[in-house]
């Protein structure tokens, strides 16, 4: 199979990143690139999704691995994995052993060595110039579970239809289940053995780059997990900061000690982006230098800064999110520009995961999960049109319809987007803007 019909494949079954925005897997699948990278990271606290995954599907997913590294003509695949103690290192490890072209690097375990620009430095030496995509610089970057779902699509025409999901936290039994697309995140802690907060919360992602959500949200291609906390929990208490008060108390306590771009993963790697300084502009209503604003563009939004280095409990992140959606909706993309130096003391300072858990009162949580490869029954899915980046998919169906699961419900928008399948067999019980609803008859 070649780079075209790779990428025919992937888009008439709807495979999109599993994590992340969800950039729908064709754009990347490009002929001539010179590296194909498997982020095996999983860096965030707590997560063991992919873990799951490799440990259970590891020959699938490197068999794929292999021919998308012919497929694209791509020089080498580098396999990028943490944990060589784990069950799913040794997997994976057997599985690579032999196949032409492909190496493996472990990597240390630190946050966020998942992140794409970090994950590269790792496995190849070499920095992304700051501005431009992997793809740009024909690095083409995969998740294990965008791996399984090519392998699926390529070799048994399945359609994405369903999702690991880690579901973790004050639940009975934690686990990582495979869940039709379109679940409510309550029903999915049902699953996991019920919840067993007193007052529950749920965490979309991971505790560093996630966010709190109803019980009603979804489950969707990009989610990879759900986090049931108590509401009282600091995790759950600092994501509802007001950002006027947060630039009040920028003003007012902010010591500039440097300390949030000092461990600034990114920064570290040449990245033009230095959150102090974005903080004391905040605070002081700097217009002067307004590189300030727009290095806020390059920022990939870890959390270091705010869940981890700053002494003071500020949010630097949020504040860097906040004019970075606003740059973008204002039609502002970051400039494409060279690398500064590396910090030379940057081993020193990457931050290690245990602490990391520890710091974000998570310790407790962190324990082995139970893996169920089955698919989950639910009744009613709600299926977002918009799982992806790009534009929404376009409903194919109509109210009061049956549908058989792996059917196409809606076909994939103009230009970026993807298509979306039912994945349960049903009733479409309503359409609207967002969703499509199906009610599982059986």
């Amino acid at each position: 199979m070649d780079a075209k019909q790779l990428q025919e494949t992937a888009k008439r079954n709807g495979v999109v990143g599993a994590g992340g925005v969800g950039f729908p897997t064709f754009m990347k699948l490009l002929e001539q690139t010179g590296t194909v990278i498997l982020n095996c990271a999983e860096c965030e606290p707590l997560m063991q999704k992919d873990q799951a995954l490799l440990s259970a599907f590891a020959p699938q997913i490197l068999s794929m691995l292999e021919e998308v590294r012919e497929a694209l003509q791509a020089e080498e695949a580098v396999i990028g994995i943490r944990g060589e103690k784990t069950e799913a290192f040794r997997a994976v490890t057997e599985a690579a052993d032999g196949r032409k072209g492909i190496r493996t690097v472990t990597l240390a375990d630190t946050y966020p060595a998942g992140d794409e620009i970090v994950l590269i430095y790792e496995c190849t030496g070499r920095v992304i110039s700051p501005g431009r995509l992997p793809v740009e610089e024909k690095v083409a970057v995969f998740n294990p579970e965008t791996m399984l779902n090519l392998y699926r699509a390529v070799h048994q025409e399945l359609p994405v239809t369903e999702k690991a999901v880690a579901v973790l936290g004050e639940v009975g039994e934690p686990s990582v289940m495979l869940l039709p697309v379109g679940t409510a995140l309550k029903d999915a802690a049902e699953l996991a053995g019920g919840i067993t907060a007193k007052d529950a919360a749920f965490y979309l992602g991971g505790p560093m780059m996630g966010h709190p959500v109803s019980g009603q949200s979804v489950v969707t291609k990009t989610t990879g997990a759900v986090i049931v906390l108590e509401r009282s929990h600091p995790l759950i208490e600092r994501a509802g900061k007001n950002l006027t008060a947060e630039r009040r108390r920028t003003a007012s306590v902010c010591c500039q000690c440097r300390t949030c771009t000092d461990l600034c993963p990114r920064h570290m790697l040449g990245y033009p982006i230095e959150p102090h300084r974005m903080m004391r502009a905040v605070s002081g209503g700097e217009i002067n230098d307004l590189s300030v604003y727009t290095d806020a563009l390059y920022c990939s939004g870890c959390g270091i800064c705010e869940k981890y280095a700053c002494p003071q409990g500020l949010s630097p992140r949020a504040i860097l999110m906040a004019f970075k959606d606003g740059l973008r909706k204002a039609g502002v993309r970051a400039e494409k520009t060279e690398a500064l130096q590396i910090e030379a003391n940057r081993e020193f300072r990457r931050v290690p995961t245990e602490r990391l858990t520890a710091r974000l009162g998570l310790a407790q949580y962190r324990q082995r999960v139970l893996f169920d490869p089955s698919v989950k029954q639910v009744k009613t899915v709600r299926i977002p049109l918009l799982q992806h980046a790009g534009a929404p998919a376009v409903p194919a169906v109509r109210e009061k319809e049956g549908v058989r699961k792996s059917q196409l419900i809606a076909e994939a928008g103009d230009g970026l987007s993807a298509g979306i399948h039912a994945s349960v067999d049903g009733i479409v019980t309503e359409i609207n803007e967002r969703e499509i609803i199906i009610t599982n008859v059986q």
